[in-house]
């Protein structure tokens, strides 16, 4: 939620603090006993911006913590993906995510027009026999060609 929050696709804020951190654990000294910590993320994270990182986070979540719609939700990924070289540095670490986020990086990259080349790699990562769960994001004209599992 906090990733949400910082990214604007929701007001509302988490009850208690939350840090995200590649490390295994974190004193509670240092964060507090109310901090939530989210641990063992992946060290390519240690490169990217709170930014990059929170939207890394949105994607591993579906987007279910957007009070947007998901049309306005998806106007609002792609919006955050094109700007200031965001896209390619997420690709750059993009083989540390878990395939559904890979899926679903390939499916926005593919909407904001990213040369095929480039999102060969994702593609050929993914299991071809693999469907995903894009929560919010099956809503992207192009999701099934990236293995999306069919909404009803």
């Amino acid at each position: 939620m906090a990733a949400a929050n910082l990214l604007g696709f929701t007001t509302q804020m988490p009850r208690q603090g939350e840090i995200a951190t590649i490390a295994l654990s974190l004193p509670r000294k240092l964060v507090g006993n109310d901090t939530v910590i989210h641990t063992r993320r992946p060290e390519a994270w240690a490169d990217l911006t709170e930014k990059d990182a929170a939207l890394l986070d949105i994607l591993r979540h579906g987007a279910k913590f957007s009070e947007l719609s998901k049309e306005d939700t998806i106007r609002k990924l792609l919006s955050l993906l094109s700007t200031q070289g965001r896209l390619s540095r997420l690709l750059k670490v993009a083989d540390s995510e878990p395939p559904r986020v890979r899926a679903m990086l390939g499916a926005l990259g593919e909407q904001l027009g990213t040369n095929r080349r480039t999102l060969q790699h994702l593609r050929a990562s993914l299991n071809s026999l693999s469907r995903f769960d894009f929560g919010m994001l099956a809503a992207l004209p192009n999701a099934s060609n990236w293995q999306a599992k069919e909404t009803q």
